[in-house]
């Protein structure tokens, strides 16, 4: 065995016993962790015209905000995840290090702690409105400017739906960002994620139990399909199962136990309306783009780090890559190319992603803020 498939193999051993003991890399809030905080903004309307009544915004912050507002950065989360979904990147010595930074990690629309169908009492469950990505963008701008007083960050940072707002931030809002940081990303969402997105949500749906959103315990068997669809194929590669299990058969009281994990973690409403939204999600659809995908990624400003998952089935890693060639500014990386962890690659699951990725955006932030002289 050579070094390198020593290394590997070690790697994703360490990673199964992450993934047993935190099926999730949103984790749940510790009592020590930085208290939540809502902005409750009133009335939200979005791009389509409907309007979310009564909207409140969850987040975080890490770090203090320096007298000039210099030092802001703004992390944006993923697909059910929540303001905990890059903690492996916050922490002095780390990335997002709060000695330097003041670090605003936000929860999306509809992952159940901001305004969502499953906590709404004005628009409950389906009879929540529908949103787009740029629909959450509005609501973190608004966080920032109304609420925190902040007209320019340092960086928007966000892996996977939340790569995908990076990206849309620096297409809505080009001169509000030094940097953009969108790990595992996509600029338009290609009809292959739509397809499992949809898979997903047939699961769910298809569910008895979800009885049209009007649950009263969670559509358990639709979620066991919906988390093995997404969490356990898609966003895996299959070499990663080809080192922790030699015994193909021991995948599946492993996978079970997975399951009985995440059942309670997201609500299935809330799933299925962030997947409409990453469903639509095409910067290029942006109000003044006219539908020109190249006008709107040509119109990001920021110093732009893109940073993909080898071969990765939820966010395939051609999309970013064609996006990279109209970034006026980019730098395109592939997370540890010697390995192939796939869109898992940005989920603080394995040892040596982390370390990548801490290196990678340590040293790209370093060059954005001049070691850090433009943050004085």
């Amino acid at each position: 065995m050579t070094h390198r498939a020593i290394g590997t193999l070690s790697g994703l051993l360490m990673a199964l016993v992450v993934c047993v003991l935190a099926p999730s890399a949103a984790r749940a809030h510790r009592p020590t962790d930085p208290p939540h905080q809502l902005y409750q903004m009133g009335d939200l309307t979005l791009e389509s015209g409907q309007v979310i009544r009564d909207f409140a915004i969850s987040y975080v912050t890490h770090g203090t905000l320096n007298a000039k507002k210099s030092n802001a950065i703004l992390m944006v989360t993923a697909l059910s995840g929540n303001h905990h979904r890059l903690d492996f990147l916050i922490g002095p010595g780390k990335a997002l290090d709060p000695t330097k930074y003041f670090i605003i990690c936000t929860d999306a629309i509809s992952n159940g702690l901001t305004t969502s169908p499953s906590n709404s009492k004005a628009q409950p469950r389906m009879q929540f409105p529908r949103f787009v990505m740029r629909d959450m963008v509005q609501s973190q701008h608004r966080l920032l400017t109304e609420h925190l007083g902040i007209g320019h960050v340092v960086a928007v940072v966000g892996p996977s739906m939340g790569g995908m707002q990076a990206l849309q931030w620096g297409v809505s809002h080009p001169d509000f960002m030094d940097s953009v940081v969108a790990l595992v990303p996509l600029a338009k969402t290609p009809a292959w994620s739509v397809t499992v997105m949809e898979a997903s949500r047939k699961a769910i749906m298809l569910d008895p139990a979800w009885n049209g959103g009007n649950y009263t315990s969670p559509p358990e068997k639709g979620i066991r399909l919906w988390r093995d669809i997404l969490g356990f194929l898609a966003a895996r590669a299959p070499e990663m199962y080809r080192y922790q299990f030699p015994n193909q058969a021991d995948v599946l009281p492993w996978l079970k136990t997975q399951e009985d994990a995440q059942i309670p973690l997201f609500d299935a409403n809330d799933w299925i309306y962030q997947t409409w939204a990453y469903d639509e999600h095409d910067v290029g659809t942006t109000p003044g783009m006219n539908g020109d995908y190249v006008k709107a990624l040509r119109a990001i400003k920021a110093k732009t780090l893109i940073l993909a998952g080898q071969k990765d089935l939820l966010n395939p890693e051609w999309e970013p890559l064609e996006a990279s060639r109209y970034i006026r500014d980019v730098r395109y990386v592939t997370i540890r190319p010697e390995a192939v962890t796939g869109h898992a690659s940005a989920g603080g699951l394995f040892p040596a992603d982390v370390d990548f990725l801490n290196v990678e955006i340590t040293s790209f932030l370093d060059v954005v803020t001049g070691h850090g002289a433009r943050l004085r």
